[in-house]
């Protein structure tokens, strides 16, 4: 089977995959979800004109000069409005909040005034509208201030309650089961025998799907025979998985059994091996409405793949707006050699420079079994097949690891 470009692999995953359904939650459950449609204020904030300091609602041109007296006949406080409207030469006193009185057109603080019983004066002149916030100034009625597609911070939880939204609706999380497969795998925390490795790609990959917004269905680790992998598939299934990553078991050996139980089980593979280094032996396919993505058992290679075209897929579920992951632009810390026919993810140390552009320099040793070097890493570096031998200096192209 010839090698499948990386572009082709994504646009393969994603074919045909369409947002999740819509659910309503509360706003306190909706911070990182994604949003499933337009939300529109149902208000107008301020609904009407408020002070935006402590001091004196009164009309302008009655307070136009320092040293003009004006009588104070009432007081206007927040959810308090006053009851009538100012007259000539007459001053209300208000506080933060509270709703300017009809005739009022401007407010003077009260670090500018002298109060004398019932009478103010002025010692510094009023202007027409200073420390007034006018009705609307935040948003209007009707105004679609949360887009769909939008992931929801914690900023845009504040906004929606403003607008008057109790609850929101979000697309509904897409289940990623992970079914990790070996003989070799050992839990964290156990005594290894001969032969045998402590199992860790699992859980960078289950925190990559929930930093994408997913639930996660840990299907634990299958034994290398057809039974036990096939086991892990059905229970995939059972649970309702959106999407099924497998790890290991996706090459040519005699042990590599995920694509044969995967077939055997009613997938059929849309791919397998891909022009990529680390990540070629991955595959795609089908199994009705989940879709299955077996990645390679090195940990290196297991997150890239991860990160290339699960987390993709599981913004398109999400009906996110942004769904490839940015490129940007950084210069080469070092030099590097030609590329052959693979599209190759160099781990790269990064540094910001000064004026805020990026230095990526490749780790020496880029053998996808090599956790310390992805750990340490900032970016992975594209290197497009065929790419001349690069020096130091020269530009690059890099994606972001998170933090």
């Amino acid at each position: 089977m010839a090698l499948m470009k990386v572009a082709d692999a994504l646009a393969a995953i994603l074919a045909g995959a369409e947002p999740l359904a819509e659910e309503m939650v509360a706003l306190d459950a909706a911070y990182h979800r994604t949003l499933a449609r337009d939300v529109a204020a149902r208000r107008t904030q301020p609904p009407q004109a408020m002070s935006a300091m402590d001091g004196y609602a009164v009309r302008a041109s009655d307070a136009a000069q320092v040293g003009a007296r004006l009588k104070v006949i009432g007081e206007v406080a927040a959810g308090r409005p006053f009851d009538r409207a100012l007259g000539a030469g007459e001053a209300a006193r208000i506080f933060t909040g509270g709703v300017v009185p009809d005739g009022a057109d401007a407010v003077v603080i009260q670090e500018d005034t002298v109060v004398d019983g019932g009478i103010i004066k002025v010692t510094e002149a009023a202007i027409v509208g200073r420390h007034i916030r006018p009705a609307g100034v935040d948003f209007r009625e009707g105004d679609v201030l949360l887009k769909a597609g939008n992931r929801l911070s914690d900023r845009d939880l504040s906004l929606a309650a403003s607008m008057n939204f109790p609850e929101l609706p979000v697309r509904r999380r897409p289940r990623v089961a992970l079914l990790a497969t070996g003989d070799e795998l050992v839990m964290p925390g156990s005594t290894p025998g001969p032969g045998q490795i402590v199992y860790s790609n699992g859980y960078a990959l289950r925190a990559l799907a929930r930093a994408e917004g997913a639930e996660v269905i840990d299907l634990g680790i299958a034994a290398d025979t057809l039974e036990a992998t096939t086991a892990g598939i059905r229970r995939a299934r059972e649970a309702n998985a959106d999407i099924l990553v497998t790890t290991g078991g996706a090459s040519v050996g005699d042990h590599d059994l995920v694509k044969t139980s995967l077939e055997a089980e009613g997938v059929r593979i849309a791919f397998w091996q891909i022009a990529m280094r680390p990540g070629k032996p991955m595959m795609h396919g089908r199994l009705g409405a989940m879709r299955v993505i077996g990645v390679p058992g090195n940990p290196v290679s297991s997150y890239v793949c991860t990160m290339l075209f699960v987390s993709p897929l599981i913004r398109t579920l999400l009906g996110a707006n942004t769904v490839p992951h940015a490129h940007r632009e950084a210069v080469l810390g070092r030099d590097v050699g030609a590329n052959d026919i693979r599209e190759d993810y160099l781990r790269a140390r990064l540094e910001v420079r000064a004026d805020g552009s990026l230095i990526a320099t490749p780790v020496n040793q880029q053998d996808s079994s090599l956790l310390g070097n992805l750990a340490v890493s900032g970016a992975l570096v594209i290197r497009p097949p065929f790419a001349p031998a690069a020096r130091a200096g020269d530009r690059c192209t890099v994606l972001l690891l998170s933090d």
